[in-house]
């Protein structure tokens, strides 16, 4: 067991703690694969009641994947390293999905790509006044993943457009208003209900502490996004947000501006075709066609490079700007596998 990651038993809780505050618990494959064994361990164990899965620290419960060493692995050449990765890990997406005892996940900070993935198709989805919930995929060349984009197409009207192909952080009213969250409890209740969920059933505990979510800020911007994201390409959403001149559209513009034209445009598709069937299958399915091609075919790589690497935030995306990604090369990564 790697200390990256404390696996024990409270109670009657199977507790999970993701333990690498310093990489705001940013989730390698070796944790992965933990957390599915005692899943797997829990799941008729009769003495285990619930889940309960947190992130040490205050900064985070899980700001994304680990995607060093995918980097690492892409730039040596070794494809194959970041398919078995995304492979595990969606595996462990649909087993959370499918649960079948209380999943209860705290989200304090950020909680971000892969910490969506690990907590946000649990039964119990806890927020705070801290949380910051995003899917900032396409900024680093990928696309929301993780079952995300499940998510996302289940958000009212066209939110999961929006909030896939910018990246915007949702605080804990637009969590819960896009189905990210459940249950705002202020953080200052948080370490009495962790230890009631050692010793009383999730119900009670959570029910006894639960507050109004604060007003959601998305909620209010529905219509503005509904009227830009209904676009069928992203060329058509650009081009309204840019001739319409107010502070919404200017804000989602710069949002735009950082990501990937070929990822936000992959984006869009995946989160349209899942919402025609949405199922935790069916959005790993079409995520998984991109993302096993994302190192060697996409922008990935230089998206790592220029954000996490060199830092430089200069990013050489393989086109120029939202408006000259040929559909042929979103069909190519969008096919099959």
């Amino acid at each position: 067991m790697t200390d990256e990651i404390i696996i024990a038993q409270h109670g009657h809780a199977g507790w999970i703690t993701l333990n690498r505050p310093q990489a705001l618990n940013a989730l390698t494959h070796e944790m992965c694969l933990a957390i599915e064994h005692a899943l797997d361990r829990w799941r008729d164990n009769a003495d285990i009641a619930h889940v309960v899965i947190e992130g040490a620290g205050e900064r985070a419960f899980c700001a994304g994947g680990d995607v060093v060493k995918l980097y690492e692995a892409g730039r040596a050449g070794e494809f194959a390293y970041g398919r078995k990765f995304w492979r595990d890990e969606y595996r462990l997406n649909t087993k959370i999905y499918h649960y079948p005892k209380p999943y209860i996940a705290f989200l304090q900070g950020f909680t971000m790509g892969g910490g969506v993935g690990i907590s946000c198709h649990g039964s119990h989805r806890i927020v705070g006044e801290s949380s910051r919930i995003a899917m900032p995929e396409c900024g680093i060349g990928f696309v929301p993943d993780v079952g995300g984009s499940l998510l996302l197409a289940r958000a009212a009207g066209h939110l999961g457009e929006y909030l896939g192909t910018t990246g915007a952080r949702m605080q804990a009213g637009d969590a819960i208003y896009a189905g990210f969250a459940d249950h705002y409890i202020p953080e200052e209740y948080w370490p009495a209900l962790k230890q009631d969920l050692q010793k009383k059933n999730v119900a009670d505990a959570v029910g006894g502490c639960g507050k109004a979510a604060p007003e959601s800020a998305m909620a209010g911007e529905q219509h503005r996004i509904d009227k830009f994201f209904v676009h069928a390409e992203l060329s058509q959403i650009v081009g309204a947000l840019s001739s319409d001149g107010g502070e919404f559209s200017g804000n989602a513009l710069k949002m735009l501006s950082r990501a990937s034209p070929l990822s936000a445009a992959c984006a869009l598709r995946i989160v349209r075709e899942v919402r025609k069937e949405p199922s935790i299958e069916r959005a790993l399915e079409w995520e998984y066609r991109f993302t096993s091609r994302a190192t060697e075919f996409g922008d990935f790589l230089e998206g790592v490079r220029a954000a996490i690497i060199d830092k430089d935030n200069n990013p050489r995306w393989r086109h120029a700007d939202r408006k000259d990604v040929p559909p042929g090369e979103i069909a190519g990564m969008l096919a099959k596998t």
